[in-house]
């Protein structure tokens, strides 16, 4: 048989690194779904275009973790499972549909990545994620804590208050909640209070820097140990100079490389959910912001395909 070659970066149709397209759930070990919700940011729009563009640019990942040595897209049985059908003008109805999408998906035995849009689409996810593996310990990679008890008066939901409508349900362990990347100015000291006083571990850039990332790396497993563990990923928290492409950004954050090193380092945790936001490609002209996010997802993708070998080779024959 003659041997055919991939097609290149520019060429085809896409889906996330060229997985089936499976919209209707189906037994499988990791869905990618795309919520491209951008209606509750509070500075710069364009999230919605997230999923898509983060799409195009994992054309780029050739398929093989040369620091985790593993092979994810051959390894797992994965799909892109599409998009949920947002309500533009309708926050609730819109959390609504991600419900019911993780729902389908999770039911059938699936792993679910999910590709934003804002960081409203993470709470909808934890509601789910909880409701399958009780509360759970968050790593939460972020500027800001989006930990505000509103940002608009009235208004209990939107981009800035996820988490502490989590904490509130009950979604969350509060002894297991890792904030990483915090940093910036706040509207007064209480931004931060009330962020502790929730139970979160708040690493704040300043803090991050007086370690090396093997120590950090070392207390967040500590403080995780076995729990299922759902990773929450703003790419607000990569430095502006690394990541432009978003619509709250705050100088003075992590590198590209140092984010890789903190997903990473979550190699052999109990990890059972994954989420990347924020990416605003309008605001991503050479698409560095979306190249990293893509890349970020292949390191969650790897994290479980670690997990996937592993549970194969504990398993009895």
């Amino acid at each position: 048989m003659s041997y055919t070659p991939p097609l290149p970066p520019f060429a085809g149709i896409c889906t996330f690194a060229r997985l089936p397209y499976q919209p209707a759930p189906i037994a499988a070990d990791v869905a990618i779904l795309g919520v491209p919700y951008d209606s509750s940011t509070s500075y710069r729009s364009g999230t919605r275009l997230g999923p898509r563009t983060l799409r195009e640019q994992s054309l780029l990942l050739w398929g093989y973790n040369n620091v985790l040595k593993v092979a994810p897209f051959t390894t797992l049985n994965a799909v892109d499972a599409g998009d949920v059908a947002v309500v533009p003008v309708d926050i609730l109805a819109t959390h609504r549909a991600i419900e019911a999408a993780a729902e389908s998906w999770l039911n059938v035995g699936a792993k679910l990545i999910t590709l934003g849009g804002d960081h409203s689409i993470t709470l909808p996810l934890l509601r789910r994620h909880a409701a399958k593996y009780g509360p759970l310990a968050v790593l939460h990679f972020d500027a800001h804590p989006d930990t505000w008890d509103c940002e608009y008066p009235g208004q209990r939901y939107s981009h800035g208050t996820p988490f502490v409508r989590a904490i509130e349900e009950g979604l969350i362990d509060r002894e297991a909640y890792v904030q990483l990347g915090i940093r910036g100015p706040t509207s007064g000291p209480q931004d931060y209070v009330d962020a502790l006083n929730l139970g979160a571990r708040m690493i704040t850039m300043e803090e991050f820097r007086q370690h090396t990332v093997a120590d950090v790396i070392a207390e967040i497993r500590q403080r995780i140990g076995s729990r299922p563990l759902y990773m929450t990923f703003d790419i607000d928290c990569i430095d502006p100079a690394f990541a432009p492409g978003t619509g709250t950004p705050e100088v003075g954050g992590f590198t590209s490389f140092e984010a890789l090193q903190l997903v990473r380092g979550m190699d052999g945790m109990n990890c059972i959910g994954f989420d990347l936001v924020e990416v605003s490609p309008p605001f991503d002209p050479t698409a560095i912001t979306s190249i990293l996010g893509a890349n970020l997802v292949f390191e969650f993708l790897s994290l479980l395909c670690l997990q996937t070998k592993s549970a194969g080779a504990t398993r009895p024959a």
